[in-house]
């Protein structure tokens, strides 16, 4: 059977199954699946200050060239980085297939690694975290600072070559309701030569979304690792929703997703009060905001660019949350807690946030874990949830709770 002859789910799959890392860009919401191959354009993205405020333009730019030039269905695809300290990466492909959205065979379990040894590398080391925790809430109580995110990365390496094309589809499988992607990125020059890499992951979390003149953002603050114990879980899940100090959180990001949106906006619905969404690892709470746009030049990517970055992944207000950042953060993020997605020609598209994640490339991989920092968060508690967070790409590796460290 062709695939243009496959039943609606299996050619979800069959999208899935044909992701070639160094040639694909793929990505997978709750809706749709897509596979695109090779590069038809390139958008050219420098670095600086005013680089992420560009790339509409840029992105609209380049669509327009390769429509002109003959391109069936133009389509930017391709990740942006949390700040203008590198280049985003988003190219033109060549070919672009969709189909509805992944399901899995619940009797077929996810596939298993077998055993492997890691050398893995914390940076920031867990005392180190504590510590900076610490140092934030220090920062709050001297100024206006409300909220600051801060992560943690973990350098795992091996011996034998890491199984991309798997790990993707694990966490395809494990996170059936997050966004998963895989997204080339430049080679990574050292001493070795080149070594390709890939940004892949599963977030749970929907930055913005345009279809016509509807737009969908999914902002999620505030969360609480799970239970196996389905009584604890529920009873964790109940704390969350009544959390004081999780409620704070979450109502600092709404607000100012809300504050980015409105001038784009005819109308736009906030929820009173946030629900609860969870993946395997983590309860969240989530407020699905939406709205109705008063221009419909304005494209996915600029409304992502105008939301980017949320208090959910850097802090609140901005410019000193992302100060602190950068004084306390011992690592460039990179990609991660940038945004992830598409954007077509009329100006649709998706882009989810860069989180649940890892830079890989044959050998190796960073993952990252970040946690909301707000008055009254207590530096082991948000130790904790980054350890919940770094599951989802644990687990995904065949690495169940943690990984096995070979000094």
């Amino acid at each position: 059977m062709t695939a243009r002859n496959m039943a609606p789910q299996a050619l979800a799959t069959h999208l899935l199954e044909s992701y070639e890392a160094g040639s694909s860009f793929f990505f997978a919401s709750p809706r749709r699946t897509m596979l695109t191959r090779g590069t038809f354009a390139t958008v050219p993205c420098p670095v600086g200050a005013n680089a992420l405020a560009e790339l509409p333009g840029r992105v609209a730019a380049v669509l327009r060239d390769a429509r002109e030039a003959g391109h069936d269905i133009p389509v930017a695809v391709g990740a942006v980085p949390f700040d203008g300290s590198v280049p985003a990466q988003l190219v033109v492909p060549m070919t672009i297939q969709r189909a509805g959205p992944l399901e899995f065979d619940t009797a077929i379990p996810v596939h298993r690694a077998p055993p492997a040894r890691y050398t893995v590398q914390p940076v920031p080391r867990p005392e180190e975290y504590l510590h900076g925790v610490a140092q934030a809430l220090r920062l709050m109580q001297a100024g206006p600072l409300r909220k600051v995110v801060l992560s943690r990365s973990l350098h795992l390496s091996a011996a034998t070559p890491i199984n991309l094309p798997q790990l993707l589809r694990n966490l395809a499988q494990r996170n059936p309701t997050g966004y998963t992607f895989a997204v080339d990125l430049p080679a990574q020059a050292d001493a070795a030569g080149a070594r390709p890499r890939t940004l892949v992951g599963a977030s749970p979390e929907l930055l913005v979304s345009r279809s016509g003149l509807q737009v969908l953002a999914n902002p999620l603050a505030g969360s609480i690792p799970r239970s196996a114990d389905p009584i604890e879980d529920q009873e964790r899940a109940a704390g969350l929703l009544a959390s004081p100090k999780d409620l704070h959180e979450h109502a600092v990001v709404i607000d100012a997703v809300a504050e980015a949106l409105r001038p784009y906006c005819k109308t736009l619905e906030v929820p009173a009060k946030p629900s609860l969404v969870n993946t395997p690892t983590l309860w969240h709470l989530s407020s699905r905001i939406s709205g109705e746009l008063l221009d419909p030049s304005i494209s996915s990517l600029a409304l992502a660019v105008a939301l980017h970055p949320t208090p959910a992944v850097c802090g609140y207000p901005t410019e000193l949350a992302h100060k602190a950042i950068g004084t306390i953060e011992p690592f460039d993020r990179g990609f991660y807690t940038g945004t992830v997605g598409w954007c077509d020609a009329t100006g649709d598209g998706q882009w989810a946030v860069t989180i649940r994640c890892a830079e890989v490339d044959e050998h190796s991989l960073r993952l990252f874990a970040g946690a909301g920092i707000v008055a009254g968060s207590k530096p082991e508690s948000e130790l904790a949830e980054t350890e919940a967070k770094f599951r989802t790409m644990l687990q995904a590796m065949g690495l169940g709770q943690g990984v096995e460290v070979q000094s």
